[in-house]
């Protein structure tokens, strides 16, 4: 095992687009999905000022904000964004099918942020990538490595697709069971009628935050369809900043949905033993009366009956939302209890399923890194 640089091992493709862009792939930084080695997705056809060609194999990293952490392998021939860098394989130095897992990791990508440059919209340049130094073992060792972490790579998209086929089944129970609902006025109504409290969070500076006390569950710790995610560190206040500012406690089995995005309109439900605590202003607490279970309500909101009228409410093109006003006016069927009690049932025995495919996800991923970080570091 030796330590090289980047440039030694691999180089920048250069080449352009001097004919008709007719029938190449096209792919932007929005089709790179962050900490995803594979590509997904792409667009064909489409008016574009690409002339960047990358070839199949070659590594296409997001070179603007690099935080992002954007870096897939090419699938085949294409054209990309000027704001990708496509990285080649030298194959006598390296073995291509191992240049993704050192470009797509976290130690290269706090390197690619720390080289870039500008305020707005910083980028980072190959002039710079190329001194990365990191460790490389010998060729055999090489396609070992390569085997087991492509064979990683492929339990972890088995899990991911398994979770998406256990959204999908919540959504088609879902609409099975109460579709015909939503058409019937007398069997409906509107989120904010259903609900005993119907408010937005508090406002809270960064003054007034500390470092224990009072919960603030922040838009970032809004799941979708869960109890609570991790989202963004949790962050809390003072008993004595919540007196002064009045804010509202947010109790057990109370719904939060955030109006931001990423989407618009997700919601959790607050679990039993959080303790005291609070919510941003930009999500709304929802504390339902006693026609609705609060886990029928949190599945409905991943059905596309909720969905597309949150969309219909959408305002704002860079920063995206939904009011608390329009975000009341959202029809919501309302079955009988019994049926929304099987209903639940069910999506909690998805969740528990989820649940566990998550850890063995998280476990894997961190396996995965361990095993990049001793070989590749």
């Amino acid at each position: 095992m030796s330590r090289v640089f980047l440039g030694d091992v691999a180089k920048e493709r250069k080449e352009t687009c001097k004919e008709s862009k007719n029938g190449y792939p096209i792919v932007g930084l929005e089709h790179l999905t962050p900490e995803e080695i594979n590509l997904s997705a792409w667009d064909e056809d489409t008016e574009n000022t690409f002339t960047k060609i990358f070839r199949k194999g070659d590594v296409l990293f997001g070179r603007r904000r690099a935080y992002l952490k954007k870096a897939a392998v090419a699938p085949f021939d294409g054209i990309c964004s000027g704001d990708i860098t496509v990285i080649e394989a030298i194959p006598e130095k390296i073995l291509p099918e191992l240049l993704p897992f050192i470009i797509q990791n976290d130690t290269f990508f706090n390197y690619a942020i720390n080289k870039s440059a500008g305020s707005l919209s910083p980028r980072v340049k190959w002039e710079y990538l190329k001194n990365y130094e990191f460790e490389l073992p010998d060729m055999d060792k090489q396609r070992k490595l390569a085997k087991v972490l492509w064979a990683m790579d492929a339990t972890k998209r088995s899990y991911q697709k398994l979770l998406q086929k256990t959204d999908e089944l919540a959504r088609a129970q879902f609409v099975e069971q109460f579709g015909d609902l939503i058409s019937d006025k007398s069997k409906c109504a509107t989120l904010e009628e259903i609900c005993e409290v119907f408010s937005d969070g508090d406002w809270i500076e960064s003054k007034d935050q500390s470092e224990d006390g009072i919960r603030l569950i922040q838009t970032g710790n809004v799941g979708n369809g869960v109890y609570l995610d991790k989202g963004e560190r949790a962050r809390y206040i003072s008993n004595e900043t919540f007196v002064r500012l009045c804010c509202t406690e947010v109790k057990p089995k109370d719904i939060l949905i955030s109006r931001l995005p990423d989407p618009v309109g997700r919601a959790c439900i607050i679990p039993e033993g959080l303790g005291k605590c609070i919510t941003a202003v930009d999500c709304t607490i929802v504390r339902l009366g006693p026609k609705v279970l609060p886990e029928f309500l949190v599945a409905y909101t991943l059905t596309p009956l909720y969905i597309s009228q949150i969309s219909s409410f959408v305002t704002g093109s860079t920063r995206k939302r939904v009011s608390r006003k329009n975000l009341g006016k959202v029809i919501i069927p309302i079955p009988e209890l019994v049926s929304q009690e099987q209903f639940a049932a069910f999506v909690h025995q998805s969740d528990k399923s989820k649940l566990e495919m998550e850890r063995a996800l998280a476990e894997l991923n961190a396996t995965y890194k361990k095993i990049v970080s001793e070989n590749l570091g």
